[in-house]
């Protein structure tokens, strides 16, 4: 390969790098042609981008860019696929719906500005909410006293009644 050609996918990794708030390296090389046009069209779907990379080039790409990824340096070894989401936690389900073929491979993830290696770590960002999902949960929240409110006001008609009653004769 040509020098400028590394070059051309050096920054277009570091490109993507910077669009993309999260990403996952994993290890996708046992997958069969089936299996892999399956994971494909699940990141697709997804909005997950995945990309193949060879070590010595995505290293290169993270010295470009002003973050220190040196943490991931030592798990790139061997074959390395990157999976790039928007979505903190979208890679992680994907790669644990795939886990009885035990690829992909998680090898590590750089996820909400940290650090994730080992296999252990895959089940801690499963379990990390989404900005979707957290945002869903400040509604039903906020929602929850209100109609608690709304529901007392309703059921309790005569009561209401009673109580601004009692209120206004103290008041005078």
């Amino acid at each position: 390969m040509k020098k400028e050609d590394k070059q051309l996918i050096i920054e277009q990794i570091a490109t993507n790098l910077r669009e993309y708030e999260n990403f996952y390296l994993a290890d996708i090389a046992t997958l069969n042609a089936v299996k892999t046009s399956t994971l494909r069209r699940e990141c697709s779907k997804q909005d997950i981008k995945l990309v193949v990379v060879k070590n010595t080039l995505l290293q290169k790409a993270f010295e470009s860019l002003d973050k220190n990824y040196e943490e991931l340096y030592p798990i790139l070894k061997g074959n390395t696929a990157i999976m790039f989401s928007n979505v903190a936690n979208a890679p992680a389900k994907l790669i644990d719906k795939f886990k009885a073929d035990k690829v992909p491979a998680f090898k590590g993830a750089y996820v909400q500005e940290s650090f994730f290696i080992g296999e252990k770590a895959l089940q801690d960002l499963i379990n990390i909410k989404s900005k979707t999902e957290l945002i869903g949960d400040v509604i039903a929240l906020l929602q929850s006293p209100a109609k608690n409110v709304v529901s007392a006001l309703q059921s309790g008609g005569t009561l209401l009644h009673g109580v601004l009653k009692t209120l206004s004769e103290k008041s005078n």
